[in-house]
């Protein structure tokens, strides 16, 4: 059987619900279910509720995707006593597929998967495995179990996390990078396995062995599946793992040149000349060295490069392919005489059209020629008693010019008399009228001469 770890981590602290402390109500969910559930049903499927909704709030708790009934007999153990009934729900969850074993699990994936060599799937034939059914009497304590649900959240929270780390673009990941790379969201190497199956399943992953080593090879963003390890795919891997291994040796190599330099000098310091000059060879030798596998990693990485870029060409010449092919299409029933031909057509069309605005603008204008002199008589005559209609409210224009500024008389006085006379018959204001308010005048501004000349001899008088 696969081992989980839900055994394994009794130190976590695991959330039981409230009624966990009513001693009456546990006494009823800790006791075995009654053969028929037509006996009751209300209290068959309350229990089944409980215990199926708690296994899975554990399970989504500790991060597992698998349990066994030894395992939660461990958990739920409650003051000695553990629940009678919990083989009874194992089955009715397998039978509403909530649960899946785990032989079964991996079987109707992929047979194939068996031969990995975990020691986490059960190697049986596969007679038995399809042989075996759940609604059997009996659920086995070590047996082990998937939780579909769970399964599927931990499969796509793992290939999220692929999309988004630098490693994406890399075509293929052994084993052991995708458990450093899902360390934190799959917490054994179980579930890392449950969760690769569930995606092969939706054909989001495929797995195999490469010179004994296991390889992993993701779907990328946009496909609708993943494709088959290529040769081409293997390649790139050896060259991959070729640069990572160079950059580790040329690492090492530069930190063993940089300490024999330093045992040189501590020598050098101590009066060993000859002791400080054969680590100043070996140095020598390990920067030669370094330099070797300096120039193979330069190599390893334009290789690569040229990978890369050959890929990059590839989509634009599809690219290039696939537009050609419109193009084509879009002109299969185009020639170049044929566009000629619409032009021509489309001209002529002009043409005629410009002549008929022509004609029908000359057609209009002769006609108005006949009407012109009668038109204009009615518009002289308009203006004609519209003078006459209209009141004289402003003065006579005078007709003779102005006299010349006499230099015996006022300039006020010329000009009143170059002026016309003012209409009074439109203001309705008499002579005696205006003689009165001319008075008026007069005396206001006598009255303001005498206030300014009073006042100064007011000021002389009190400055006395």
């Amino acid at each position: 059987m696969v081992p989980s770890n839900l055994g394994e981590e009794m130190s976590t602290e695991v959330t039981l619900p409230p009624e966990w402390e009513d001693d009456e109500r546990m006494n009823f969910l800790f006791s075995d279910f009654k053969e028929n559930r037509d006996v009751n049903t209300k209290d068959w499927d309350s229990k089944i509720d409980f215990w199926t909704s708690l296994i899975l709030k554990i399970c989504r708790s500790r991060g597992t995707v698998c349990f066994n009934l030894q395992e939660l007999n461990k958990i739920f153990q409650r003051k000695g006593f553990v629940p009678l009934g919990l083989g009874t729900v194992i089955r009715c969850m397998a039978r509403c597929g909530k649960i899946q074993r785990e032989s079964e699990f991996a079987a109707n994936v992929d047979c194939g998967w068996v031969s990995w060599g975990f020691g986490l799937l059960l190697v049986k034939p596969l007679k038995w495995t399809f042989s075996t059914l759940l609604g059997s009497s009996g659920v086995t304590l070590e047996e082990s179990f998937v939780v579909i649900e769970l399964v599927k959240e931990k499969a796509a929270e793992l290939l999220g996390v692929y999309w988004s780390s630098p490693v994406a673009n890399c075509s293929l990941l052994s084993f052991q990078e995708l458990q450093t790379l899902s360390s934190h969201i799959c917490i054994d190497e179980s579930t890392l396995c449950m969760a690769l199956l569930q995606l092969q399943r939706e054909k989001q992953v495929t797995v195999s062995l490469h010179e004994g080593e296991k390889i992993v090879k993701f779907s990328q963003p946009g496909q609708d599946r993943v494709s088959s390890v290529s040769d081409v795919d293997l390649g790139i891997y050896q060259l991959q793992r070729s640069e990572r291994l160079l950059e580790v040796r040329v690492e090492a190599l530069g930190l063993e040149a940089e300490k024999c330099k330093e045992e040189a000098r501590v020598l050098l310091r101590e009066g060993k000349k000859s002791q400080a000059l054969r680590y100043l060879r070996s140095r020598k030798r390990v920067e030669r060295k370094a330099d070797g596998l300096n120039a193979q990693l330069e190599n390893v990485k334009g290789i690569l490069d040229r990978i890369a870029n050959s890929e990059t060409d590839k989509l634009v010449i599809q690219a290039y392919q696939a537009g050609v092919s419109a193009l084509r299409l879009s002109l299969k029933d185009g020639t170049v005489e044929g566009a000629e031909s619409l032009v021509d057509q489309i001209q002529e069309l002009c043409d005629t059209q410009d002549e008929m605005n022509q004609t029908l603008a000359g057609g209009a204008l002769n006609s108005t020629d006949a009407d012109t002199d009668e038109l204009e008589d009615e518009l002289r005559s308009l203006l004609e008693n519209s003078t006459l209609d209209r009141p004289s409210t402003l003065p006579e224009v005078p007709s003779h010019p102005l006299s010349p500024v006499r230099e015996s008389g006022s300039l006020c006085d010329d000009l009143l008399c170059g002026l016309p006379l003012v209409p009074q018959s439109l203001f309705n204001i008499t002579d005696e009228e205006l003689d009165k308010e001319l008075s008026r005048l007069t005396l206001a501004d006598t009255c303001l001469q005498q206030k300014d000349c009073t006042a100064p001899v007011k000021r002389a008088e009190s400055a006395q």
